[in-house]
């Protein structure tokens, strides 16, 4: 978003400038390419020249150019008096004479003398963008306080694709003052040669997959990454009817140093709950299975009962109720430690409408009263992604069916109760089972969408992607590249996709250099899977086909990314009932380029919001980032992100600048990376970021992004119990077979609307013969009555 929206009454030299040719920038050189850093050249306009006033908000302010310098007779102060919103700060002039040029995948090297009497300052860059023009980029590093003269030095991230020139200076967010002068700005050289293949030819352009000797012991369908590395695997039932009524429920956990798996006692059937991690390591599990379907009567039902994990116990212990019953609901941790829940089935089968809010520092879910309603129902597994300001962007990716009503996306605003419909999503009623990612890095603020499909339609699985930059004014989705298409088992073994075959059940993870791989899926309701996976590059906008996984992973399924750099993929749960127990682990190319980097040291494993932390590594690195580790299921995980901690550069001391926006990288464990030129990563170290009292130095630098939604606004509904929801809501007909045996209300297309037909899928996909649940027949499948589908009397009538 271009910094002039945000200049309410400034009528500074970018005003003047916003319509001056921007030429092709000059080669960048090993030399100051800052114009008059220290502010001794006079303008025409009040500013120095190759400087101007920015800023936007309700505040009041002053710019002055100052005798107290660094150096020389010049400074400039930038001072804020009163401040309810927004920031001041003093730039380069976003012009051809003054803006420095840049070239695309390099880095570059800021410093500054500074002095300040407030927290709230931070370097702050923008970038011209070939095309779209001028636009915020990024924060770089908060600054601290300081009465005497000090020097801050800081490094970008790779000029992203298409950006020709930058400009940057000092942000004032707070009330009091910022003097700073002696600007530099040096062209970072290139660390390292290039890369060197150190596997086959086909490893290093693709990666490779490996099949572990030991296979899961329970039926997981919920995968989350402990702070210490293992992985905690929850199966509850796992979709078994018979485990459900023996009282048998499981979890595992999961040593990836030693391969090794620990059977983890399992108080409640948390099949298809919710999960996210607390912000002291802790796992919260919500909500999970009352209540298998029953012909003729309920369908699946969530109860009230929340448990919290502890990775050092490997034991659950109970917490409150939740208000309501949720199976299959969301759950987003904030940027203060709560946790907000939304959808999911009520303990009667009907929709839930309640909002839940998990107070961190009271240990508790609180009571109906003291939680925002709209009384809105949100679907299955609606992902609620954490925006930089603290509102919720649903991205349209969800669990069963059809959408929400509306466009299908929307954000939600907790604070003033509203929800806007987000526009742009495509074929919003075939995006079950999509996955959604905010892609690296956070800061960057766009959500791509993955695929999908429809249970209840039963089309063939879609190769859609849809992007969204949500610091745009008034965002809306727009149309990404296709999904690579892969082959396909549609019974007689894989065959490639054609047509605009894709992939429901779909696993997208953030891999440390940047990338997101996808990978499994399948093309139809609990069938027929689909072996392709791809990474797709955010800095091109492109899918590049890798190595794909030979397990089928479609439904119950999950990939995720292990502090080692390797991704682990697990589960499969196809209509026939069957369980894939194969474990799958993926090696990305980056680890087949030769060394890699060595975090040697972290100084601290206790970071905070706005920090300078220290660590070493054993030779030149690139970038480093936090990732949060996974908690994922049903192809969705919402909390999932990659925050980028720009880099001060001693020889093999690097500062990392945390930032100082809870809401960027809410507080928690991270798995810290850092990478090479080449994309090579380390292995992670763990740091703990806490919050939110680690607030107390510093605001959070909140920029004015999505401020001026058209999308049409709603806020709270009349009040209300639930929402209705079919009995059939999961896409199978429990007419036939057992509960966790899925016979599809719809045949996928391209199955013949006879007996015989249908009876060859379900043949071919391993159904073998099924009992009829009471005198209806509603699929034909039993025509000669004999309470058994697809005998031979059923399949020679017609």
């Amino acid at each position: 978003m271009s910094k002039y929206r945000r200049r309410t009454a400034l009528a500074g030299v970018g005003a003047l400038t916003a319509g001056l040719l921007l030429t092709a920038p000059q080669p960048a050189q090993a030399a100051n390419l800052i114009k008059n850093p220290g502010f001794e050249t006079a303008g025409s306009d009040g500013m120095p020249y190759c400087w101007e006033k920015s800023g936007w908000g309700d505040n009041d302010f002053t710019f002055e150019t100052t005798s107290d310098a660094h150096s020389g007779s010049a400074a400039m102060k930038v001072t804020l008096t009163r401040r309810v919103s927004g920031d001041r700060k003093a730039m380069i002039t976003e012009s051809t004479d003054c803006a420095p040029g840049v070239s695309a995948g390099k880095q570059y090297d800021l410093g500054l003398w500074y002095k300040t009497s407030t927290p709230d300052a931070n370097i702050t860059l923008f970038r011209h963008d070939t095309t779209a023009g001028w636009q915020y980029w990024t924060d770089l590093k908060t600054l601290d306080m300081a009465s005497a003269w000090t020097q801050a030095t800081v490094r970008t991230p790779e000029v992203p694709a298409g950006t020709d020139r930058i400009t940057w200076g000092v942000s004032v967010y707070g009330t009091g003052s910022a003097t700073t002068d002696d600007y530099t700005m040096d062209q970072v050289p290139d660390p390292l040669p290039p890369a060197r293949c150190t596997g086959t030819n086909d490893q290093c352009a693709n990666g490779s997959w490996s099949v572990l000797p030991t296979q899961n012991p329970v039926r997981s369908m919920h995968s989350v990454v402990l702070d210490n590395g293992k992985v905690l695997l929850i199966a509850g039932s796992g979709n078994s009817e018979e485990n459900f009524n023996a009282g048998t429920f499981t979890s595992a956990v999961y040593d990836p140093a030693t391969g090794d798996y620990k059977v983890i006692p399992t108080p409640k059937d948390m099949f298809c709950a919710g999960h996210v991690q607390l912000q002291d390591g802790r796992v919260l599990v919500l909500s999970g299975n009352k209540a298998y379907p029953v012909v003729g009567g309920h369908g699946y039902e969530g109860f009230k009962d929340s448990y919290i994990f502890d990775p050092k116990t490997e034991t659950y212990t109970k917490t409150n109720d939740l208000n309501d019953g949720h199976w299959y609901p969301s759950a987003t941790e904030l940027g203060n430690g709560d946790v907000i829940s939304f959808g999911g089935l009520r303990e009667d089968s009907t929709g839930s409408v309640t909002a839940e809010k998990f107070s961190y520092a009271q240990n508790q879910w609180l009571p109906l009263s003291q939680v925002n309603q709209t009384w809105s129902y949100w679907g299955l597994y609606p992902a609620m992604i954490l925006m930089q300001d603290g509102r919720l962007f649903y991205s349209g990716s969800h669990v069963f069916g059809n959408n929400i009503p509306g466009t299908g996306s929307a954000i939600y605003d907790y604070g003033a109760n509203t929800v806007t419909q987000i526009p742009g999503l495509q074929n919003k009623d075939e995006r079950d089972q999509s996955a959604s990612v905010l892609l690296p890095p956070a800061q960057d603020q766009r959500v791509l969408t993955i695929g999908g499909g429809n249970i209840d339609s039963n089309p063939d699985a879609n190769r859609l992607t849809d992007l969204i930059d949500l610091k745009q004014a008034n965002p809306s989705y727009v149309a990404g590249p296709p999904v690579p298409q892969g082959t396909v088992d549609l019974g007689g073994g894989p065959q490639p996709e054609t047509g605009n075959q894709g992939k429901m059940y779909v696993s997208a993870v953030l891999l440390p250099d940047g990338k997101v791989l996808e990978t499994g899926g399948a093309l139809h309701n609990r069938a027929n899977p689909v072996y392709e996976s791809s990474l797709y590059d955010p800095s091109t906008n492109t899918f590049d086909p890798v190595a794909a996984d030979p397990e089928s992973r479609g439904y119950h399924s999950s990939a995720f990314l292990l502090p080692d750099g390797r991704v682990m993929a697990t589960g499969d749960n196809p209509g026939n009932g069957t369980w894939n127990h194969n474990v799958s682990i993926y090696t990305p190319p980056y680890l087949y380029k030769g060394t890699r980097p060595t975090i040697t040291s972290v100084i601290n494993q206790e970071w905070k919001y706005g920090d300078t932390q220290r660590i070493t590594v054993d030779r030149p690195i690139a970038k480093a980032e936090l990732i949060r580790p996974a908690a994922v299921t049903h192809s969705s995980d919402p909390n999932q992100r990659f925050v980028d901690l720009p880099l001060s550069v001693d020889g093999d001391n690097v500062d990392l600048n945390v930032t100082n926006n809870p809401n960027l990288a809410p507080p928690g464990w991270y798995m810290l990376f850092a990478v090479d030129a080449n994309g090579v990563p380390s292995v992670a170290k763990w740091v703990h970021l806490t919050g939110p009292t680690a607030l107390t130095a510093a605001s959070p630098h909140i920029h004015a992004f999505a401020d001026s939604l058209s999308g049409t606004v709603s806020g709270p509904a009349k009040k209300r119990t639930s929402q209705q929801v079919s009995p059939t809501i999961s896409g199978c007909d429990r007419h036939y077979g057992s509960a966790n045996v899925c016979v599809p209300t719809v045949f996928p297309p391209e199955v013949n609307k006879t007996t015989a037909a249908r009876c060859a899928w379900l043949r071919q996909n391993d159904y073998g013969r099924l009992k009829v649940n009471g005198g209806d027949d509603p699929l034909g499948l039993d025509r000669n009555r004999n309470g058994i589908t697809c005998d031979r009397g059923d399949t020679s009538r017609r």
